[in-house]
């Protein structure tokens, strides 16, 4: 329950409350092709104003991802709902470098939103309270017959950032916010580099992570995630962007932490974002796991042999020597896996990615 607690600067402070992830914002230089990846990746347009273009799913969330039109491809940050306009306004004179309160005034939903800065690595967090619901929330159809289509967003599932130190922003999450672990992940030295975080709701169960973060050299988002329908929709999506052109990144395969399976996918400007089914829910009964970074830990199937030595081009990527890379898979190591992917996400001219096809995929 929320309470005093201290954080890393000494200052008594109480738990902000938070209910559920929300939204994200992304900025792309080339907003026609983002738009027409969002439509093809399965979400639904609502509305356009200004430079923001914003998407819901079929969930009752008003919007679960603004698009907007800028001059550098960006990450936004991400919003969560807060549990009263107490917290909010608590959030306001408490969080490093927060703004006031303000409308959003021109998203779907309207609402009220504080938006501070991460204190480690400055990316921007949102906090929204006061949204009205969407409005003609319509149940997914049900085919008789499955066509390749897109798969159907139905919410915001989580999204992951990787930040400088782990320490300090495990710290500060989970002291100034109800954030609890789900999943840890430790190193050769038995430090922890990677969390997968749940939001502590009491019994009442809740995605097994709506927010996770790793260690690295720089600071930027992986990926976000959005839930479809089930497998058979997921599969069909699947097969629509591949028969689109766009380019896969990881998938289909399923997860060991939080089990659900996933089928990454990079957009046009390079961001990763995820379909995914059939992930875990917990509560407060679940104990926290920790467990090493090892081959082991984060795919039950749908591991890939990319042949990394094809695609490096001069020197180690992210620590790691050449000689590193070119024997091992991209997601034999968590950290392996976060480093390789994001080298590509953020320095596309240092590599060459192939087409992944179902028949590169091997199940273990």
């Amino acid at each position: 329950m929320p309470g005093s607690t201290t954080d890393s600067t000494g200052l008594g402070c109480r738990q902000i409350r938070l209910v559920r992830i929300a939204h994200v914002y992304y900025t792309h230089k080339n907003i026609d092709q983002a738009r027409q990846f969002l439509e093809d990746f399965g979400f639904h347009e609502v509305k356009r104003v200004g430079k923001d273009t914003y998407y819901r799913g079929t969930g009752p969330e008003p919007f679960v991802y603004c698009a907007r039109q800028g001059d550098e491809d960006d990450f936004g940050g991400a919003a969560f709902v807060v549990e009263s306009e107490q917290d909010l306004e608590y959030a306001a004179q408490t969080l490093p470098n927060a703004t006031k309160v303000y409308e959003l005034s021109d998203a779907p939903g309207g609402g009220r939103c504080v938006t501070f800065r991460d204190p480690v690595d400055n990316f921007p967090f949102h906090l929204v309270y006061g949204q009205a619901a969407a409005e003609n929330v319509t149940a997914f159809p049900q085919l008789k017959f499955n066509f390749v289509c897109p798969a159907p967003v139905h919410k915001l599932g989580h999204f992951g950032m990787c930040v400088t130190n782990f320490a300090k922003t495990f710290e500060f999450y989970t002291t100034r916010f109800n954030f609890v672990p789900s999943d840890l992940v430790y190193d050769k030295s038995g430090r922890d580099i990677t969390t997968f975080l749940h939001l502590d709701r009491g019994s009442e169960l809740v995605d097994h992570h709506c927010f996770f973060f790793f260690e690295g050299p720089k600071s930027h988002v992986h990926h976000s995630s959005y839930e479809t329908h089930d497998f058979d929709t997921q599969v069909l999506g699947h097969d629509w962007l591949r028969r689109k052109g766009y380019e896969n990144c990881w998938g289909v395969g399923r997860h060991i932490m939080g089990s659900q399976i996933f089928d990454y996918w990079f957009d046009p400007s390079r961001f990763i974002l995820e379909h995914y089914v059939d992930g875990d829910l917990v509560n407060d009964a679940n104990p926290v796991n920790r467990s090493p970074a090892s081959p082991d830990n984060l795919h039950v199937w749908g591991s890939i042999q990319l042949r990394l030595k094809n695609l490096l081009v001069g020197g180690g990527v992210g620590g790691m020597e050449s000689a590193d890379v070119h024997s091992c898979q991209v997601v034999q190591y968590w950290e392996y896996e976060t480093r390789v992917l994001d080298t590509w996400a953020h320095y596309p001219d240092r590599f060459k990615t192939p087409s992944i096809n179902f028949s590169d995929i091997k199940l273990d």
